[in-house]
């Protein structure tokens, strides 16, 4: 019975259609970027992030480095074994931080995340998709004041960016 309650809610009306959107994230603020995604995803669209490691961040880079860094030091008091695990692909913090703006304990945020795939580069098989990106998300300043997810990333243990 609850199961059936649960599918129920999950399904979009028969008149609204899911379509799937690539969305190049090359130049967009990391932040907002992941909210419209979000908002996206929680309307029953599949979403695709190709580039995620040209994302930027905004703020004073000793800053952002800092708070990365003390971020790491969270962990389990008993054993790192239980937790919490820390991605450190570009990949696993975007999907972290959509993730954090879905409600994944409910069923139509398990969904809703099922519908997203977040790739560093861009797959054969996405190369010939149309990609978009947001308006509202575009980097405005000069390049000196964001920090690129790769170097975020390769500065707390990412192998992949040292090319």
């Amino acid at each position: 019975m609850a199961s059936q309650q649960i599918q129920s809610t999950v399904q979009k009306p028969a008149s609204a259609k899911s379509e799937t959107r690539c969305v190049d994230a090359t130049g967009q603020i990391a932040g907002r970027m992941c909210s419209n995604v979000a908002k996206l995803l929680l309307s029953g669209d599949r979403v695709i992030i190709i580039n995620a490691e040209k994302t930027l961040f905004s703020g004073q880079r000793g800053t952002v480095m800092q708070g990365w860094f003390d971020y790491l030091k969270i962990a389990s008091v008993v054993h790192p074994k239980h937790g919490p695990f820390h991605s450190r692909t570009p990949e696993g913090i975007l999907t972290r931080m959509i993730r954090g703006m879905v409600p994944r304990a409910k069923a139509k945020g398990v969904s809703a995340m099922r519908r997203l795939r977040v790739y560093s580069g861009v797959p054969k098989s996405y190369a010939k998709n149309k990609s978009f990106s947001f308006e509202n998300a575009k980097a405005t300043k000069p390049a000196a004041y964001y920090i690129p997810l790769s170097e975020i990333a390769s500065r707390i243990g990412w192998k992949g960016g040292s090319e």
